[in-house]
């Protein structure tokens, strides 16, 4: 016991104590010691009760809304097992495992705090944004590289991420060893194959999606284009363009890869899996009214295709051959287009808004045009001829 409350303790009953002997008045005795005779009182009561002369606990008694201790040590473990998901999608993913009479998120986060579970980081107010999204699911999916990071094996692994604007599903999470079109092609084929082909395709413009030199198209480009897939890139220095994808990676990293040693893929590849897995149908998504992303996707009913069939262009257009060097000669002189276009077949005619500009048509996209006078590109660039999204798709 304190020593001051010792003393307490030991004045009071001396005080009790000579007022049951007679040695003073009540009154003049509660007088030397400083208090109130309803004071002094309570002390004589509480001796003759044989009660401690020490000073009671304000606390209430009773708490009819104290949470349930064995809710909390739920919800404690929850936290555990989760240690980045806030108190509102934890409180809906333990209403998703069915338990009832849940606190408020409030109380959930003053569980965790009390408990030690919360970060400065995780208590951080998210900042408010207009959201935005398409449609309906695959008509436009997101795709970028986690920056990569180096394995306990030594080997750097670049985590690839891609998203499906509408519902937020994460299509696919890969760990893989390098940038390159030769690497995630066989990825974006498992993927096409399981979940269908998105109408468009959003992503920056590095390696291995596009260029941001006046080079020509990438084989990523021109490969998705002979699926019927339109690209889209990203306006440069602005990734923002991605949020969603950006917003998946910083999300992956926070809940994911901050928790984790891996050692080599085969790792890399299974802890990936484990977090898909709950992201898409256990993780609420504050997007989606704390719906899991996996109740808004579906398939798409665009199969991806067993070979390539050649394209027939209307008899309007004058159909040429790309060199394997990538040039192209239109009217005595020569353009470069792109080596992805080497071996194949695309077409011209000219523009309605003049015979000096010629526009260039691979399949149903429109990827160029060129000013003879100048005998210059004016641009590089897939459209779609119909049904292009963008806002500024350029007229013909």
């Amino acid at each position: 016991m304190p020593w001051k409350e010792q003393r307490l303790e030991t004045m009071r009953e001396e005080f009790v104590k000579r007022v049951l002997a007679h040695e003073k008045s009540k009154s003049a005795l509660c007088r030397e010691y400083g208090i109130s005779r309803p004071t002094g009182d309570k002390w004589i009561a509480r001796y003759l009760a044989g009660e401690k002369l020490l000073d009671l606990s304000r606390a209430p008694k009773s708490r009819p809304n104290k949470t349930d201790s064995e809710i909390e040590k739920k919800i404690v473990a929850y936290r555990e097992q989760y240690p980045a998901i806030g108190a509102v999608k934890m409180r809906r993913i333990m209403q998703n495992d069915n338990y009832i009479d849940l606190p408020s998120a409030r109380t959930f986060n003053e569980i965790f705090k009390r408990n030690g579970l919360i970060t400065k980081e995780a208590s951080e107010a998210a900042t408010p944004y207009e959201r935005f999204e398409k449609s309906y699911p695959n008509e436009m999916w997101q795709a970028d590289f986690k920056g990569h990071f180096a394995m306990e094996n030594g080997v750097r692994c670049h985590p690839l991420n891609i998203i499906d604007d509408h519902s937020r599903m994460n299509i696919c999470c890969e760990p893989l060893l390098s940038e390159t079109f030769v690497e995630i092609k066989p990825c974006m084929e498992r993927i096409f194959q399981e979940y269908g082909m998105p109408f468009s395709f959003l992503c920056d413009n590095g390696n291995p999606w596009g260029t941001q030199q006046s080079t020509g198209f990438t084989s990523f480009e021109v490969w998705l284009m002979e699926l019927g897939i339109l690209t889209i890139h990203g306006r440069i220095l602005h990734p923002q363009t991605q949020g969603k994808e950006e917003r998946f990676n910083g999300t992956f990293t926070k809940e994911c890869l901050k928790y984790h040693k891996i050692k080599d893929q085969a790792d890399a590849a299974r802890i990936f899996a484990e977090y898909r897995a709950f992201y898409n149908n256990v993780r609420p998504h504050m997007a989606l009214n704390l719906d899991v992303p996996a109740s808004r996707y579906e398939p798409s009913n665009r199969q991806y295709p067993a070979k390539i069939f050649e394209w027939d262009y209307s008899d309007d257009l004058t159909v040429h051959n790309v060199k394997s060097t990538g040039y192209i000669t239109i009217k005595g002189q020569g353009y470069f287009l792109s080596e992805a276009f080497g071996g194949k077949q695309i077409a011209f005619r000219e523009s309605s808004k003049g015979a000096h500009l010629i526009n260039l048509y691979f399949r149903q996209f429109r990827i160029g045009q060129i000013d003879i006078e100048k005998r210059v590109f004016t641009f590089k660039r897939a459209y779609l001829i119909d049904g292009d999204p963008r806002r500024q798709a350029r007229d013909q």
